[in-house]
């Protein structure tokens, strides 16, 4: 808290102590609300410039204004402003004296009855005023807010008393997840839930955050993925279409699209592949789009992106061809593989397979080119230890990512459900972990074993939910639509 702050807090606490002395409660425990600002504004759109109504309301918000003295007061709740007319003619005395004690950022309660100035401003003329909280901090100077992106984030309920975006972006947020679950609901998944904290941390290429249980003594991890659980209960039957909307954590960079703490959407099909997910990734986004944006043809980061299903499907190996002149498929060795990607700068380790060559130069030279929405097929083996292998190419796997505005939005597999194949991809991954690859897949024992048991062919998704969110916000940073960002504390 700097000096100013200091010497506004100092005059705010006289003012908490003078309504005490009057006898006011700053910090009450309740007030019946009747209306809000934004209903106002509906029910009184007609209502003529100049005139007064009977009708009595209670509102209650922040102070966001004051003029001439607090005559007028600009009152925000959670719907909108509304105006104020504070004056002697309808307020008592004792009310006079609460009116000078209040300041901007204090949340209030009025009664009075609703008017429309001679200018045309929706009003309500206070009969009582009622303190609601007593605001001890003054709010950042109204025309130019919280121009420091770093206390955005860092004081995020200071940004949302400010910033119309930053709330409209949030809210707009908890309509995509709401739309996203009606969608699916609809269409006879069922939503559950599965363990955040792991024994053994699996379903995606990470590096996981450890913890430890006292009791049990034992390390535990914060789950990087749900994948292996949500397959258990396919393998159990519990239905055959399940999702959760889940919080994963990865112990990773940070950077504007990545948090180590973010949300996906994932879930599984039985008895599909990995087209029919491509179908529902094309209809659970178009979809939101259409709830949030009213249409599938959207503006991001000033590019327009057409959401229209079907997108187009394009192979890694046909797109890196296209774009580097290289074709990986004629391409037999590891060690040409590598020897090609170095050919183009792209630095790839001397164990890299002809797999994590391939990707490395797709990331390199392809994924930013990808604007309109596409589903990337044709993903090497190598780096799908969960997925089933081509029907056409045992060197590839029937895996799609999707992109849009150079970015991945989607990941699906044709499920892999061999629990013998399934034990090698592990075993492969392991000897990965054992050249020094951290974010290799672990073995997972308990999961062979559910394999094992049977699980159907399934098809699987997962969202990212905070790019979905991004992309349909235009906002250009992963913090923007995160509430509480992860940063690195202040000294």
């Amino acid at each position: 808290m700097d000096e100013t702050e200091n010497q506004f807090r100092a005059a705010r606490l006289e003012k908490l102590t003078a309504l005490r002395r009057l006898g006011i409660e700053p910090y009450p425990y309740s007030f019946p609300v009747t209306a809000t600002a934004a209903a106002l504004d509906d029910k009184y759109r007609e209502l003529a410039a100049g005139a007064t109504t009977e009708d009595i309301v209670a509102i209650a918000g922040r102070v966001r204004a004051m003029r001439n003295n607090g005559m007028f007061v600009d009152l925000y709740d959670a719907t909108g402003k509304i105006q104020v007319f504070n004056h002697a003619d309808y307020l008592p005395a004792e009310q006079l004296q609460l009116l000078k004690l209040l300041d901007i950022g204090d949340i209030i309660g009025v009664n009075g009855k609703v008017r429309r100035t001679p200018r045309g401003e929706l009003t309500v003329n206070a009969t009582r005023l009622t303190l609601l909280t007593k605001s001890l901090l003054p709010l950042p100077e109204k025309y130019h807010g919280l121009a420091d992106i770093e206390t955005r984030y860092r004081q995020r309920y200071l940004d949302l008393i400010m910033s119309a975006a930053s709330r409209d972006a949030l809210r707009n947020r908890g309509r995509i997840v709401a739309t996203i679950r009606r969608l699916l609901t609809a269409r006879g998944f069922l939503e559950v839930e599965t363990p955040m904290l792991q024994a053994i941390p699996g379903g995606a290429a990470a590096k996981p955050f450890i913890t430890h249980h006292h009791t049990l003594d034992i390390d535990l991890y914060l789950r990087i993925s749900p994948e292996l659980y949500l397959k258990r209960l396919l393998v159990g039957g519990i239905s055959d279409r399940v999702f959760e909307i889940n919080r994963n954590f990865r112990n990773e960079g940070i950077s504007p699209r990545h948090n180590p703490e973010f949300t996906l959407l994932e879930l599984y099909q039985a008895y599909v592949d990995y087209y029919a997910m491509m179908e529902l990734t094309e209809l659970l986004v178009a979809e939101t789009a259409r709830e949030v944006c009213g249409g599938t043809r959207i503006t991001y980061q000033t590019q327009a992106i057409d959401l229209t299903p079907p997108w187009n499907r394009r192979s890694m190996a046909d797109l890196v061809l296209e774009h580097t002149g290289i074709d990986f498929l004629a391409i037999q060795s590891p060690a040409t593989a590598r020897s090609e990607a170095r050919r183009l700068g792209i630095e790839v380790p001397d164990a890299a397979t002809w797999g994590h060559a391939l990707y490395a130069v797709f990331e390199a030279r392809v994924e930013a080119t990808l604007i309109q929405p596409i589903h990337v097929t044709g993903f090497p083996r190598d780096i799908s230890p969960l997925t089933k292998a081509d029907r056409s190419d045992p060197r590839l796997t029937e895996r799609f990512e999707t992109f849009i505005h150079g970015g991945e939005y989607a990941n699906a597999y044709s499920e892999l459900n061999d629990p013998l194949d399934q034990l090698a991809r592990f075993e492969a991954q392991m000897r990965e972990r054992a050249l020094g690859d951290e974010e290799a897949q672990r073995l997972d024992k308990d999961f062979l074993t559910a394999l094992e048991y049977g699980m159907p062919p399934a098809g699987g998704l997962g969202i990212g939910i905070d790019r979905l969110v991004m992309l349909l916000t235009d906002s250009a940073s992963i913090r923007d639509v995160i509430a509480f960002p992860t940063l690195r504390p202040r000294s």
